[in-house]
């Protein structure tokens, strides 16, 4: 089979297509054009698994391009999107146009090919703050910040192409990933970065949000998973481990791993509105757990280890004095 895989070149994208690879299927890359050439982090996997992958340059705002991708696919894998909340409240129309518009390309497309199974990626942030937990499917649906707000719109897009035209699609929800290749933008390589420079005051947000943490590789194989299974398509399915911690405790377990002299600060800019704030995320894992054969194979602790040895030896690629947005 071969899979397109939008987004390939970014955090989540570049394992999954490196498991994908791993596990014998034929990959189709999507990457954002850029006039370096460069490939994100596809550039700094290994040559073994590049000699599996097909480049594709585009970019997932243009119709004519994804059209183009899509074609001689048996199945899409849709992860490219603009994920950062904070950057949402600054640009609201960029979300939008990639998030939305970009989800809706990729069903036209799919549509008019005739693809097999497309796989939509959503987040947890489309819940908001629990109502209850955990966090099941039928959860309601709340719109904490633009960001969320345009992932319930492509959501809710690829829910009408599977209603209103029989496309087989599948939307993956997961739960916060984190591992190597992540950005500063996202709370464990923030803490850790900053840790590993030697700083000792610890500049963080809100200490008392939950999050329910999937290890990248976990988060990827669930995707897998969810594709190898007939029994997902025309289903949301989150991928969570029903486990939370708080930022708080999180950040005291990483000073304590990393430099137990540290301390955290409260720096203002970090901090969301009020009312944009998700207080906690703790997802039901049922539903994958039911519909396909993945399970976990990563503790909590086992995975921060290997994101902090991959946060040590490419700390140079990372501005621990900036916000990163």
């Amino acid at each position: 089979m071969r899979i397109l895989v939008t987004g390939s070149d970014g955090f989540i994208g570049s394992h999954l297509v490196e498991e994908l690879v791993k596990k014998g299927y034929k990959v189709k890359a999507f990457v954002y054009y850029n006039s370096f050439n460069t490939w994100g982090w596809l550039d700094t996997l290994s040559q073994d698994i590049m000699d599996n992958v097909e480049i594709f340059q585009g970019d997932i705002r243009d119709p004519n391009g994804v059209e183009e991708a899509v074609k001689g696919v048996d199945a899409i894998f849709h992860l490219a999107a603009l994920i950062a909340i904070p950057f949402s409240y600054h640009s609201p129309d960029t979300y939008v146009d990639t998030n939305i518009k970009g989800t809706l390309n990729i069903l036209q497309a799919a549509r008019k090919q005739n693809i097999k199974r497309v796989l939509i990626t959503s987040t947890s942030e489309v819940y908001g703050t629990a109502q209850y937990v955990p966090i099941d499917e039928k959860h309601p649906f709340q719109g904490q910040s633009p960001y969320s707000a345009t992932k319930i719109g492509a959501d809710r897009l690829a829910e009408s192409f599977y209603r209103s035209f029989g496309l087989p699609v599948t939307i993956v929800r997961p739960f916060n990933t984190y591992g190597p290749r992540q950005s500063a933008r996202a709370v464990i390589p923030t803490i850790v970065t900053q840790l590993l420079s030697g700083n000792e005051k610890i500049k963080l947000g809100s200490l008392t949000p939950t999050r329910d943490f999937n290890y990248v590789k976990d988060t990827a194989n669930g995707f897998i998973a969810i594709y190898e299974s007939d029994k997902t398509i025309g289903e949301e399915i989150n991928i969570a481990t029903q486990k939370e911690i708080s930022i708080g405790e999180l950040a005291e377990e990483l000073i304590r791993q990393i430099n137990p002299k540290a301390q955290i600060v409260c720096d203002e800019q970090r901090l969301r509105p009020e009312k944009s704030e998700v207080n906690r995320l703790l997802g039901c894992n049922e539903k994958i757990l039911r519909l396909t054969d993945w399970k976990p194979r990563y503790t909590f602790e086992e995975g921060l280890s290997e994101t902090i040895e991959f946060l040590k030896e490419n700390l140079y690629k990372y501005k621990t004095d900036i916000y990163n947005l």
